[in-house]
């Protein structure tokens, strides 16, 4: 009996290591984007993607998630909502890592559902402002160095609609640069295409939620089961769509075989 009782303890024992570490574990996906239209002074640079936070810690005051992203020595960070999670909403500890990481780099923000869904949207914006975040609603920047110039475009999160060509268009995305999208969701690629943007960077996928080695994510918002974007970099025609698997959970609690990550994306001109 008392050996059964050890034998059961050391699988729950082992399975709740499984579930922390598949939940906690910071990992980095590194990607290189080449292109001729890349000016030569952004040959090298780096841009950070943070995305679907969803209100997760990870250490005290987010050290280890800012600690992950300063290894990664970042010329650009770029959040693709969902910092916060509708359901157990918790904007302080979303700002504890946003007062620390625009010490790091230019940080630049689009909303997310979560975000939206929360009817609090004009606050978070407010407060992410207020500590230097560059947030973006339907526009363009442009974003300079050593005199050349890349085109940066961020765009609402619809909420219960499609990210349509309509609304790029009003974003003023030029056609003669190059150009990076910030978006939430991943499943309106097509759109990013028919726009002519370069690369997009999406979340909302969450990896899949669960991924099944070999075959990759079960579930994704938008997209249902067996998903077709849920992590890595995808391409169509010019187009390149880079989707994190994200950072934390909403709705379902757990991940499994799907670490969270922090996207590391280097420009090469050529």
């Amino acid at each position: 009996m008392f050996k059964k009782l050890v034998k059961y303890f050391l699988v729950i024992a082992s399975l709740i290591v499984f579930l922390y570490v598949n939940n906690n574990w910071l990992t980095v996906s590194n990607h290189i984007v080449e292109s001729s239209q890349i000016p030569a002074s952004f040959d090298g640079y780096r841009i950070v993607q943070v995305s679907d936070l969803h209100d997760a810690t990870f250490g005290e005051n987010q050290q280890r998630l800012v600690n992950k992203i300063q290894q990664e020595k970042p010329d650009m960070i770029v959040i693709t909502g969902d910092i916060i999670d509708s359901n157990r909403y918790d904007l302080q500890n979303s700002l504890d890592l946003i007062d620390q990481i625009v010490e790091l780099a230019d940080v630049y923000y689009v909303t997310g559902n979560h975000e939206v869904a929360t009817n609090d949207v004009d606050r978070i914006k407010e407060q992410l402002t207020a500590r230097g975040v560059h947030v973006l609603s339907n526009e363009t920047l442009t974003i300079e160095r050593d005199g050349e110039t890349i085109s940066l475009t961020g765009i609402e999160d619809p909420l219960m609609g499609d990210v349509s060509t309509d609304m790029l268009a009003a974003s003023n995305v030029p056609s003669d640069a190059f150009t990076l999208l910030l978006a939430h969701r991943p499943e309106d690629f097509q759109a990013y295409v028919d726009a002519g943007i370069d690369v997009t960077f999406s979340g909302h996928a969450h990896g899949g939620q669960f991924r099944i080695p070999f075959v990759g994510g079960l579930v994704a918002p938008g997209q249902g089961y067996f998903p077709k974007f849920t992590a890595g970099i995808y391409e169509q025609d010019q187009s390149k769509l880079i989707v994190s698997r994200g950072l934390g959970n909403s709705i379902i609690p757990i991940r499994l075989f799907n670490l969270p990550e922090i996207v590391v994306v280097t420009l090469k001109s050529n």
